[in-house]
Order: C-alpha cells, then sequence, then structure tokens
C-alpha cells in the first residue's frame, strides 16, 4: 500500500547540519587579499570586480562543473570518411571561454593600459577558481604575442585576432574569423624537457616549410595555429602552424586527446605534422631562443593558478566550517580548525603575493624589472605549486567525507592541483633554470638582492633568515642543492613582499612559521598564531 507516512513517524530526510548552497559568489569583493595584492602590483580593479562579480555567479560556477563532467571529444572523420581532427566541447566550455576572452584574459596586457599584465595574472587566479581548464588556451594565445615579435608579418597577420576580445571557435582560415587563439606544441616522446632533441623535420618550400613529425603533447589543439619547434636545415627552429590554409586545413592529424589525472575541460593532444606548411618564426637555429618568450609569459599563469586553487578550496572549507556544528560548536570555534586554517591561509596569500608581485615586474619597462621579472616568475612558481596540492588535500580533510565526493569542487581542485607543477618546466627545471639566471645574468641577482634588501631591519627574525641563507649557500649550490636554494630563496622574497603589503600580523605569522621558530612537518604543527586577523583574509565568503 502506498502513501504517506503516518503524521507521527519521524521524517528521515530533515536535512540539519549542513551548509546552503551558496548561491552567487562575488571572487573579488570578499577576498581582501586579492583586493590589497592586486592593487599593490597595479591592476585594475575595475577590470577585476566586473569578472570577479560574473565569474563566481552560481551560473558561470555550473557552467564550469559541467565543462568539467563533459570533456572533450575527438572528431577524426565526417560521415563520409573526410578527416575532420577537430574537438568537440560542451557548451559550457564555450561560455566560459567567451567570458574569459572578452574580458581581455589575453588582450588586456598588450592594450597599452597600465598594469596589464598584473590585471591579467589576477584574471587567472579568477579563473583558476572555478573552471581552471579553460586557462590553458586563454594563457597560450596570452603568451604567443611577444613570441610573434620575431617577424613582422607574421605579427601584422595573427595579434590583432589574438588580441580582438572576441572568441569565435568555428574551424575556418583565420581571414574569416574575428578573433583567434594560439596553442603550442614542443614536447616530443623521446625528448620530454630536452627539446633540443626534437626529431620533427622542416623542410624549406619556398617562403614556407614542411613539417614532418610527431608531438607527444599540444597543447589546445583546436586552437587557429600553433608554435611548434623542428629541426630546420640551420638547426632547431621555431615556426607558426597555422590549423587552416584558405579554404583547406593544413596538414595537422590529431592521434588521441590525452586521458589526464585533472584539467578535463581543456584538450590536450598528439598530433603528427603531415607535410603542414609552417611559417618560420625568427632565424633558423634560433628556435630555442624564440620560444623561450612564450614559455616566459606562460610561466607567469602557471604561477598564479596554484593561488586561485589554494583559495578556492579554502573558501569552501572556511564556508563549511563556519555552517557545520561537532560537539557543541562551530567548526571554526574549534581551536585546532583554527590552527590548521591559519596556517593554510599563509601558504595561499604568500603564493598569490608574490605571483602578482612578479606579475608587476612583467609592467616593468626598465632592465632590472625585466631580469627580476625572469627570475621571480621562476621562484614563484616553483615554491606555489608546491605548496599547493597540500593546501588542497587539507581543505578537503577539512570537509571530511564530503570533500571527497564529487557534489563540491574539491575533487576538481585536488586532481588540478599538481598540473601547473609539471606544465611549462617541472620542478627541477625550474630549479636549474634559476641557477642558470643568475649564473648568466648579473642584473637578476642584483634585482633580487635590492628586493630582499628593502626590507631588512624592520624584523630580526627576517634578516637572521637571511643571513642564515647567505652562510649555507656562499655562492651559488651545486645541482644537487638546486630544491632547497630554490625553496630557501623563494620563501624569503615571499616574506619580503608581504612585509611590504600584507597586514602586520600576516607577515609576521609568516616569517615566524616558515623562516623562524621551529614547527612540525604538517599543517597547524605551528605555534600560537592571531587566528582571528588572519581569517579574516578569507573573507565572509558571502554576497
Amino acid at each position: 500500500m502506498h502513501g504517506s507516512p503516518p503524521k507521527d513517524m519521524p521524517g528521515t530526510h530533515e536535512v540539519t547540519n549542513q551548509p546552503a548552497p551558496r548561491g552567487d559568489l562575488d571572487l573579488w569583493a570578499n577576498d581582501p587579499g586579492l583586493q590589497s595584492h592586486a592593487t599593490a602590483a597595479g591592476a585594475d580593479p575595475e577590470v577585476l570586480a566586473a569578472y570577479g562579480a560574473k565569474f563566481g555567479t552560481e551560473a558561470l560556477r555550473a557552467a564550469g562543473r559541467s565543462a568539467n563532467r563533459h570533456p572533450p571529444e575527438l572528431v577524426l572523420f565526417d560521415t563520409g570518411g573526410r578527416r575532420l581532427d577537430e574537438v568537440l566541447f560542451h557548451p559550457a566550455y564555450h561560455d566560459l571561454m567567451r567570458v574569459g576572452i572578452s574580458a581581455g584574459y589575453a588582450a588586456l596586457p598588450w592594450e597599452g593600459a597600465k598594469g596589464g599584465h598584473a590585471s591579467h595574472a589576477a584574471l587567472v587566479y579568477l579563473t583558476s577558481q572555478v573552471e581552471p581548464g579553460v586557462c590553458c588556451p586563454m594563457t597560450m594565445t596570452y603568451a604567443a604575442v611577444p613570441a610573434l615579435r620575431a617577424d613582422k608579418a607574421l605579427f601584422a597577420d595573427w595579434v590583432p585576432k589574438l588580441t580582438a576580445r572576441a572568441y569565435d571557435p568555428a574551424p575556418k582560415p583565420l581571414v574569416r574569423k574575428p578573433g583567434a587563439t594560439l596553442g603550442m606544441a614542443m614536447t616530443e616522446k623521446q625528448g620530454g624537457s630536452d627539446i633540443r632533441a626534437n626529431t620533427t623535420t622542416a623542410t624549406p618550400e619556398g617562403d614556407t616549410y614542411r613539417l614532418i613529425g610527431h608531438k607527444w603533447f599540444c597543447s589546445a589543439p583546436m586552437s587557429d595555429g600553433f608554435l611548434t619547434l623542428a629541426q630546420a636545415p640551420e638547426g632547431l627552429t621555431c615556426f607558426l602552424v597555422p590549423r587552416w590554409l584558405d579554404d583547406a586545413r593544413n596538414g595537422i592529424q590529431i592521434q588521441r586527446l590525452k586521458d589526464k589525472l585533472g584539467n578535463r575541460a581543456n584538450a590536450s593532444a598528439e598530433i603528427e605534422y603531415n607535410g603542414a606548411i609552417a611559417y618560420r618564426l625568427g632565424d633558423e637555429g634560433a628556435g630555442l631562443r624564440t620560444i623561450l618568450e612564450m614559455v616566459h609569459h606562460t610561466r607567469l599563469d602557471t604561477a598564479m593558478a596554484p593561488a586561485g586553487l589554494m583559495r578556492a578550496a579554502l573558501d569552501h572549507a572556511h564556508y563549511w566550517t563556519r555552517n557545520r556544528s561537532v560537539f557543541q560548536k562551530q567548526l571554526i570555534d574549534q581551536p585546532l580548525m583554527r590552527a590548521v586554517l591559519a596556517d593554510l591561509i599563509l601558504d595561499w596569500e604568500g603564493t598569490l603575493a608574490l605571483g602578482l608581485h612578479v606579475a608587476r615586474a612583467f609592467d616593468g619597462r626598465s632592465a632590472a624589472e625585466r631580469a627580476f621579472a625572469r627570475l621571480g616568475v621562476a621562484l614563484a612558481k616553483f615554491l606555489g605549486n608546491k605548496l599547493c596540492p597540500g593546501v588542497v588535500y587539507e581543505a578537503m580533510e577539512i570537509m571530511g567525507g564530503m570533500g571527497y565526493v564529487e557534489d563540491t569542487p574539491l575533487p576538481l581542485l585536488y586532481r588540478e592541483a599538481p598540473l601547473n607543477s609539471i606544465w611549462e618546466g617541472s620542478g627541477n627545471v625550474i630549479c636549474l633554470d634559476i641557477l642558470r639566471t643568475l649564473r648568466k645574468e648579473p642584473l637578476a641577482g642584483e634585482a633580487l638582492s635590492t628586493e630582499l634588501a628593502s626590507v631588512a631591519g624592520q624584523d630580526r627574525r627576517f634578516d637572521a633568515a637571511l643571513k642564515a641563507h647567505m652562510q649555507s649557500f656562499p655562492k651559488l649550490p651545486e645541482e644537487a642543492q638546486a630544491r632547497w636554494y630554490a625553496e630557501s630563496l623563494a620563501t624569503l622574497l615571499t616574506a619580503s613582499v608581504l612585509m611590504r603589503q600584507a597586514p602586520g600580523v600576516v607577515a609576521e605569522a609568516y616569517i615566524a612559521t616558515r623562516l623562524s621558530e621551529p614547527r612540525g612537518r604538517v599543517a597547524g604543527a605551528i605555534g600560537t598564531l592571531d587566528t582571528t586577523a588572519i581569517l579574516a583574509r578569507l573573507g565572509d565568503g558571502d554576497t
């Protein structure tokens, strides 16, 4: 017999002690840390306020989840057997791309506005909190612009479309598109980070070249063109390979999409250049130097993304603790919970502060600022990404079993957390680049020394830590010590930025727990902190 249970029977589905759905979030207005560090970096607050309010809406956050749950699909052939080599995306992916491109994610730094790179870096941070997979194609498009300066004709053809703030995903020639995106294809299976070992060949053919070879990783294969490396007669050379030639597809064949741990809304592929037409970018034999202009800028984004992932994870954990009671007390009022959260916040704010401070140097024009940008971005990328997985995991644990369930964003963030340390130079590569920069560019070391000296005498614990670093490394270390050296230097630099830009209680807590007082190896294994002031850096989490 069916029907409603008798009225005197207890209900089994009354929901208590569960946080309510959050609705729209304002990712700018509710982030005091972002506001202070973006302002210090010279970013445009109006751009960030508009983007943070829009990207945090319930509708766009739902679009992010849809794009992640419905990954791209490879379509190799049409119904008649003709090759298409296309990637189909969920409509939500295109919605997110359209919002990002129209906001100037790829264009802002090249439009001449003050603080363009800092504003761009903050957009990376905000986007990563909702759906980090769409960052890759927009980041590659942003970063390709300086590399294209190596050829005036290619620059004139491509850069106006790359910076047009118009998103057009249709597969058609560049001349018929209001806006375009650009990807990258460098890595080959036999070389990995050793791109000098690339075997793809480039044979001259009039004003162009024919490329033959296999690329193990192609970022954003649905892009309108790709920067790639191939062996020309005079050595490793950079090329621009358009996906379309007039009204015909170029000889770029997608072999398969990579089945990745995370970053699932974004397509990464193996491709074959099967006689693809390519345009030389820079001199033959200068490929590494040319494409490093692009890599330098993509590294800024891989330094900012972990701050966004940490922020999102901590924001959700913080909301959970403020709306969940255990043992007759809210979780947020439990002293041990507060200690754990406060400790994690210091890693997040340090990563955010350093990333935006480095972005400010990207906007600089002096030789010293450019040198500091090259060194600082490597330090920021290394440290922030090593901290990110631990922070996201601890936030997941704070939420208990729900943090492990796909109903929450924590699994997505956790899968994403290792990514930016691997892409654009893994940890060891970055550490070796730091040593190489300091050896070859004395101005970079001088700029770094100026940064650290700017806060000397303000905190005896910082001064002691800096002295200890100099005593441990009176000269550049051997390769085996490169990680220790990079971590120490990046932590000191982070502390110096916090001393200049963060509330005193945050900087002092960072110095105490990262540079001075003994601590354990796990989050929250620290001395006494002013947790109230530090927790306030997360904002209230409400609209």
